[in-house]
């Protein structure tokens, strides 16, 4: 844990991260509220509010009285997700920094090249 975001977004995080490398597969059941609180040493409502706000983006469904589970075709809405934010992040930021820099299109391609 970090104490520069909330826990909830945390859990929220290691649950996407867990979905996207795979560890949670589509249809596989997550940890309970209580095992997170427990792992974490957190109060259940702040596991349930992270859990929750992946079930409100679509990312888990809930199986009453069972608990909560991946859904069919979440790893791929939160690679897109994931891909969309790097762009915003990373890439646009990138080329602002270039075009400040004077630095073209095909130069900083080949940088790229360069990197990999």
């Amino acid at each position: 844990m970090n104490d520069s975001q909330p826990i909830f977004l945390q859990i929220a995080e290691k649950v996407e991260n867990d979905i996207v490398e795979g560890i949670l597969e589509e249809e596989s059941q997550v940890p309970s509220t209580n095992q997170f609180a427990a792992f974490f040493q957190i109060n259940p409502a702040t596991a349930a509010k992270g859990v929750n706000l992946l079930v409100d983006q679509g990312i888990l469904y809930k199986k009453r009285g069972i608990g909560m589970f991946v859904v069919s075709g979440a790893r791929q809405k939160l690679v897109e997700k994931r891909k969309e934010q790097f762009y915003e992040q990373y890439v646009v930021a990138m080329i602002r920094e270039a075009k400040k820099l004077g630095i073209t299109t095909a130069q900083l391609s080949e940088m790229i090249k360069r990197g990999e």
